[in-house]
């Protein structure tokens, strides 16, 4: 069959498809190559750190990534959902008053690998990490003068790194995200973590050298953080000597505002009332007894004022439960990071482990007489300790000290399961235990897991241990 058009040429069929065809294919090549010239164009919302650190953008540039990488900081501490939080949840710092089974299911201690919060939690620290090394190279090439600034970055550094293995289970990949593509790490014990943040804060302390105000910060901070790991990685002597003469009174603090973020310790339990103070006994009749867990609320301790309802409106977010709160914090309160109460609980822990009491009890009843302020809270003075008499009973006093002057910072899960590594207690004696008040029992978590988002990392099967 064929057909004539008005110019008395021939055309079959398949001549006339095939012309229609090749028109198609020029006008999608056409449009192909429109729509290749739009994409091409720079998203100007989106900026890359390498393009930043370039001679054109120079020394303004570097400190603008520095910023940004304090910014990330605070998310991991009291400036986001972060495992001070979450920590504190699955030790005996905070109970559940959520809706959340992401918080649930971490008080309750059967955490799943695929917990959303803690997947976030874990996703700062290693942007911290990586934020940190991004400023690190930047400041060192285009303000190499700013040593206090570069000693910052190494903190933030150190600081992530051993919050990720206080915190986290053993097989914790660190990568290489400073690179394109990013090299996946392999997984590393929370020893060897714990290594990584030594030699982080150790090149922190030798760039705060100077003498103005903000390297002596710096200096003194990195310096207790570091004591801290010393204290993980079983290294009383260096911790001791770190923290020497440093004073009670200063501390590195993260700030908030209304053009940054709140207070998160206040949002999530004064204000949302998603987090409720813990206690050794649970539930709205206060019936349900939590063997081992430090009673934090009942013990009207002045270092931690809660109140604590009985009876009334169901105030907590879950619309369940009577929730303990705390006024420590306000929206805008900061918190501190590090400071000398810090120092002065390492010192004690040091002189306990080498058996000097005297000085031990001394140092914590010097605290008691004049406490520090903490938070929104001026403690009244407390009275003096009396020596318990038992190794046993010293330790337990200890930790429960510490417990009361550094609630909520970061440190209670840490200290738990290095009673358990270093003071030959056990996951029966010194995690929360018994009927939960939400339903079931506590179940056997000790540490947050490396959650499934990581599996992304071939190098990444799993948790190596669930182990202390």
């Amino acid at each position: 069959m064929t057909t004539t058009n008005t110019s008395g040429r021939f055309f079959t069929p398949w001549r006339i498809g095939t012309t229609l065809a090749c028109a198609a294919t020029l006008l999608a090549a056409s449009c192909q190559s429109a729509n290749d010239r739009l994409l091409a164009v720079t998203d100007p919302d989106i900026i890359d750190p390498q393009n930043l650190v370039t001679p054109a953008a120079g020394a303004p540039s570097a400190v603008a990534i520095a910023n940004g990488t304090i910014a990330t900081f605070r998310s991991i501490t009291g400036g986001g959902e972060s495992t001070w939080l979450f920590g504190g949840l699955l030790a005996d710092e905070w109970s559940t008053s959520s809706t959340f089974i992401q918080n649930d299911e971490t008080d309750q201690r059967v955490i799943k690998e695929d917990n959303g919060t803690i997947t976030t939690e874990l996703r700062n620290l290693y942007r911290t990490r990586t934020r940190a090394n991004e400023s690190i190279a930047a400041l060192v090439q285009f303000q190499p003068s700013l040593r206090s600034l570069i000693a910052e970055m190494y903190l933030a550094r150190g600081f992530a790194e051993m919050q990720l293995a206080s915190d986290f289970c053993n097989g914790i990949p660190i990568s290489n995200g400073n690179v394109f593509p990013p090299e996946p790490g392999p997984p590393l014990s929370t020893q060897q973590v714990f290594a990584l943040a030594a030699a982080s804060l150790d090149t922190a302390i030798q760039y705060a050298n100077g003498t103005d105000a903000q390297s002596v910060l710096m200096n003194r901070s990195a310096k207790v953080v570091r004591a801290r790991v010393a204290l993980s990685l079983n290294d009383y002597g260096t911790a001791g000597t770190l923290v020497a003469g440093l004073p009670t009174a200063f501390a590195y603090m993260h700030t908030f505002s209304a053009t940054t973020s709140n207070n998160t310790l206040w949002t999530q339990g004064l204000s949302a009332r998603r987090f409720s103070v813990g206690d050794s006994v649970e539930g709205n009749r206060r019936d349900i007894r939590v063997a081992n867990a430090i009673p934090f609320s009942s013990a009207r301790d002045p270092r931690l004022p809660v109140t604590i309802p009985t009876s009334g409106s169901i105030n907590g977010q879950d619309g369940l439960t009577y929730t303990r709160t705390t006024g420590m914090w306000q929206q805008f309160t900061p918190v501190d990071v590090v400071n000398g109460i810090d120092a002065r609980m390492i010192e004690a822990e040091v002189a306990l482990k080498a058996g000097n009491v005297t000085q031990w009890l001394a140092i914590h009843n010097a605290l008691r007489a004049a406490p520090p302020k903490l938070g929104e809270i001026q403690p009244t003075a407390m009275p003096a300790l009396v020596d318990p008499g038992t190794t046993e009973g010293r330790v337990s006093l200890h930790f429960r000290e510490k417990a009361f002057w550094t609630f909520s910072r970061g440190q209670r899960l840490g200290d738990m399961r290095r009673l358990i590594k270093q003071y030959g207690r056990t996951e029966a004696n010194t995690f929360p235990q018994g009927v939960h008040y939400k339903g079931g029992s506590y179940g056997k978590d000790v540490n947050l897991p490396v959650v499934t988002d990581e599996r992304n990392n071939p190098n990444f099967k799993g948790c190596t241990d669930r182990l202390p």
